[in-house]
C-alpha cells in the first residue's frame, strides 16, 4: 500500500489528476489501450475537473482509453445523482473522447438485469479471464467505511463469483449495481481518494485498525498496486508512518 497526502484538497485533486494522467499513459503506451473505472462523489469530481484541463496541456490520445464505472445509482442518466452524470459534466464532455469509448452502468429499469448486462460488456471486454483487469479503478471512502457500493452489512460483500453484482442499501432506502470485492481486486492499479476532516476517523480506522477487516474499504487488497491518495485533513489522525 501506497499513501500520499497532499496539503490541501486542491493539492489532493492537482495530484490525484497527475496519477490518473500518468498511470493512463502509461498502460495506453504498452498496450495501445488503457481501462479506467470512474468514482463518483465530490473528491472525484474536483479531480476530474482538473483532469480535463491537464488534459488540454498534454497528450493523452483519449481514443485509446475505455472508460467504465464501479459503481452506479439506479437512477436516469441524466439524473444529478447519476455518478455517469457527474463524470460527463466534469470531465468526458470536456475532452475528446469518442462516445462509443464509455461504458455506462444503466439500472434505472432493473438492477438485477443492469448488472447483469454490465458483466457481459465486462466480459466481453476482457475474454478468457477470472475477473476483469482493470488498469485503473478509482475508489472513495465513506463515513461508514463503504467504497463503491459495497456497503456494510450487505450480500455483495460475499460474493465470489460475479463481477458486477446489485445492492439494495437500506439506510439510504435505494438500488444500486457495482462491481464486486474480486473484480476491484483483480486490478492492476487501484486509488482511493479521500479528502476532508470529516473522513479522518473512519480513515483512521481503516488503514490502523488491526485484527480482521470489518470495514468494506479494508477489504480491497488488490493484487497490483494499492494507492491511497488523500489530503491532510483527512490525514490528520494518522498515527503510523505508511509507504
Amino acid at each position: 500500500m501506497k499513501l500520499q497526502i497532499f496539503p490541501d484538497a486542491e493539492g489532493l485533486a492537482l495530484g490525484a489528476a497527475e496519477f490518473i494522467f500518468e498511470t493512463l499513459s502509461k498502460a495506453a503506451a504498452h498496450a495501445g489501450s488503457a481501462s479506467i473505472a470512474l468514482s463518483g462523489g465530490s473528491t472525484p469530481a474536483r479531480t476530474y475537473k482538473e483532469l480535463a484541463e491537464l488534459s488540454r496541456r498534454r497528450d493523452l490520445d483519449w481514443r485509446h482509453v475505455k472508460v467504465y464505472w464501479g459503481d452506479e445509482r439506479c437512477v436516469a442518466a441524466d439524473d444529478p445523482q447519476s455518478n455517469f452524470h457527474m463524470a460527463r459534466a466534469t470531465l468526458l464532455d470536456l475532452i475528446s473522447i469518442p462516445r462509443q469509448n464509455l461504458y455506462h452502468m444503466a439500472c434505472e429499469d432493473d438492477p438485477e438485469t443492469g448488472a447483469w448486462r454490465y458483466e457481459q460488456i465486462l466480459r466481453s471486454h476482457f475474454p478468457d479471464q477470472a475477473f476483469p483487469q482493470f488498469d485503473l479503478i478509482l475508489l472513495g471512502l465513506g463515513d461508514d467505511g463503504h467504497t463503491a457500493s459495497l456497503f456494510p452489512d450487505t450480500q455483495i460483500l460475499n460474493e465470489r463469483e460475479r463481477w458486477v453484482a446489485p445492492v439494495y442499501v437500506p439506510r439510504l432506502d435505494s438500488w444500486r449495481i457495482s462491481l464486486t470485492l474480486p473484480a476491484i481486486n483483480a486490478a492492476s492499479t487501484v486509488a482511493f481518494l479521500v479528502s476532508g476532516e470529516a473522513k479522518a476517523s473512519i480513515l483512521k480506522e481503516t488503514l490502523e485498525a488491526s485484527g480482521p477487516p470489518t470495514h468494506p474499504a479494508q477489504k480491497v487488497e488488490a493484487q497490483g498496486e494499492l494507492h491511497w491518495l488523500i489530503d491532510e485533513s483527512a490525514g490528520r489522525l494518522l498515527e503510523k508512518p505508511h509507504s
